[in-house]
């Protein structure tokens, strides 16, 4: 294990002497105007009637200006030159004193107090408090009222008041903390086998699945105190300050044992450490500093470390092995019975009207996460209010989920008719191919209303259900439905437009995908010429071959998407009958449901 260095800390002269330097500077560049009196400006009537009133006392012509004061020489006055011959044989009369140079200073207590106690003070208060600052700041000291420097924030288990059965469809990470659960409530039974809690669970998932509810969850099940902070509030620009910070927050836990230690965003101080040297070394001293904490407390005083991250492979190994996060919880996408139970967890804040179903909702949110789930359910209500109504009904809700996948509805946007009649067979080329083909989606929806998003109108497939496995025939479908709109275009119009370009991006990382990674062609069999950087982010990968070899990987995608262009465009010229008569449909009415589709296309085949 690599030793922590502290950072010297300087002797106190070095701050004493950078006061002194600003000191100095005080003295002679501010404190010297506090010294002088205002300058009055007047015009040079008030000058002559001053003159004629015997009320002058010194006097200083210069060049471009004359300099004066009163006779009892309380104020300083100033005024402009003027052509007067006479000027000086009249203030001589008036008694005035000629002087070269006009200074007037302060009382002689005015100018020591400016002068030298003021910067003293100064000089002594700022120092005390640049020294306390300082010491702080190379990890000593501490602050008032509990979390010292670490930055931490307490939940008392009766302020949040969250328990499980605030989390929904996450029921196999509930199953794996309630062990925990179970340990904070009641030591001895483990205590007496011999078994020890475990020092640290990793919750990992895609953003919005619910990981740090679940922790507050097992804090608030297991009645103890809850500390958050998240992985950012640790770097900081002084070596050594994370790592003081990690000190602090893990003295702090030790002292309200059993408590639980939630960090966030791990991934910030728990990165791989590279071997390199030189360099500012702050994320890597903290993260040793978090490694000793983990090795050195003692679980059996019931202080569980929960960690969370969406970046699992960036962790340091040394992380992740038994004695510091015992436990790996994968917090995944909820399938479609929890997608349902949190609609249902969320529905419970809002007044809707009755006989909801969620389920339909459930099916077209798929690949919904909880916090978009949430979203889902805020916007029904938020649309009721808009509409003046007092509760959200069906209708609301599937229209929120159409608003999370493709946006608001603009109405600013009026497509002219020949645009209008271009995206109705674009949409319709691509519902028409899906219904033509075995083992597709069936269609629920056909719009061409734009949207806020930038599309001018989308297709909605929803599956019956959750599927966890595709074929590759599926796959191909999906790929011939991408090219679908672009096949009625070309059919119809005999041209191509810019409305493909999100399809043909779709239609292009699903064939990469098969040919790349999932081994679903002969030529290159079941080889994986590209690696995934990140899970649950949806990072691009990067390749594993020679550039021969990605060249002809380019070449068998481009060729598989030519196929299902080719499949695209025979399934819509042998039905070219029904893609005019659903355009036009759609054309009228602008949105058509799945069952007004259907009964088009069979009414046809009839």
């Amino acid at each position: 294990m690599k030793e922590v260095r502290q950072p010297s800390k300087k002797p106190l002269i070095y701050y004493y002497a950078i006061m002194l330097l600003v000191v100095f500077v005080l003295n002679a560049l501010v404190f010297p105007n506090f010294n002088q009196r205002a300058i009055t400006e007047t015009d040079y009537g008030t000058f002559m009637t001053m003159i004629d009133e015997k009320n002058i006392g010194l006097v200083d012509i210069q060049s471009n200006q004359i300099v004066f004061t009163d006779k009892a020489q309380q104020k300083i006055f100033k005024t402009g030159i003027m052509n007067d011959p006479t000027l000086t044989e009249r203030l001589h009369d008036s008694g005035a004193i000629f002087s070269s140079e006009i200074i007037d200073e302060a009382s002689p207590i005015l100018s020591f107090l400016l002068s030298w106690l003021f910067p003293i003070l100064l000089f002594v208060i700022l120092g005390q408090l640049l020294s306390k600052r300082m010491s702080k700041m190379m990890g000593g000291g501490g602050m008032a009222f509990g979390l010292g420097d670490s930055g931490a924030k307490v939940y008392v288990p009766s302020s949040t008041g969250i328990k499980f059965d605030d989390v929904a469809g996450e029921d196999e990470a509930k199953d794996l903390l309630t062990e925990i659960v179970d340990f904070l409530h009641a030591p001895e039974k483990y205590r007496e086998i011999g078994a020890k809690l475990p020092k640290g669970a990793l919750l990992v998932g895609p953003p919005g699945t619910g990981k740090t509810l679940l922790a507050k969850a097992v804090a608030g099940e297991a009645n103890v105190p809850f500390f958050s902070i998240s992985g950012s509030e640790f770097v900081e620009m002084f070596v050594g300050r994370g790592a003081a910070k990690v000190r602090d927050l893990f003295k702090q836990a030790n002292e309200k044992a059993p408590c639980i230690v939630f960090i966030d965003e791990i991934d910030t101080i728990g990165k791989k450490r590279e071997g390199n040297f030189g360099g500012n070394d702050e994320r890597e001293q903290t993260l040793n500093q978090l490694l000793t904490e983990m090795d050195g407390f003692d679980g059996s005083k019931g202080v569980v470390v929960l960690a969370a991250t969406n970046r699992p492979e960036s962790l340091d190994p040394a992380l992740l092995r038994p004695g510091r996060f015992d436990r790996r919880i994968p917090v995944e996408l909820p399938d479609l019975q929890g997608r349902i139970d949190i609609l249902k967890v969320h529905a419970k804040k809002i007044k809707l009207e009755p006989n909801i179903d969620f389920e339909p909702i459930a099916k077209t949110a798929a690949g919904a996460s909880g916090a978009e789930l949430a979203n889902i359910v805020n916007e029904a209500a938020l649309r009721a209010v808009r509409d003046g109504r007092k509760a959200a009904s069906q209708n609301d809700l599937m229209e929120s989920v159409e608003v999370v996948i493709a946006g608001y509805q603009k109405k600013s946007r009026v497509l002219s008719d020949q645009e209008k009649k271009l995206v109705a067979y674009h949409e319709t080329g691509h519902a028409l191919v899906a219904a033509l083909q075995t083992n597709s989606a069936p269609v629920q929806k056909i719009t061409i209303i734009p949207r806020t998003s930038g599309a001018l109108g989308f297709t909605l497939q929803v599956d019956e259900g959750d599927h966890f496995i595709m074929s590759k025939e599926e796959l191909l479908n999906k790929i011939a439905t991408f090219t679908g709109g672009r096949a009625a275009e070309e059919l119809v119009f005999g041209t191509s437009t810019t409305g493909a370009s999100n399809d043909i991006e779709q239609a292009t990382k699903l064939a990469r995908m098969m040919v790349t990674q999932l081994g679903m062609t002969k030529e290159f069999g079941m080889v994986s010429f590209e690696s995934q950087t990140n899970q649950y982010l949806g990072g691009g990968g990067y390749m594993t071959c020679s550039p021969e070899t990605q060249a002809r990987l380019d070449k068998k995608v481009m060729d598989i998407i030519e196929e299902q262009h080719e499949k695209a465009l025979a399934l819509l010229k042998d039905n070219i009958e029904l893609l005019h008569t659903l355009s036009k449909y759609l054309y009228d009415h602008e949105t058509i449901t799945g069952e007004e589709f259907m009964d088009i296309l069979n009414s046809h085949k009839q």
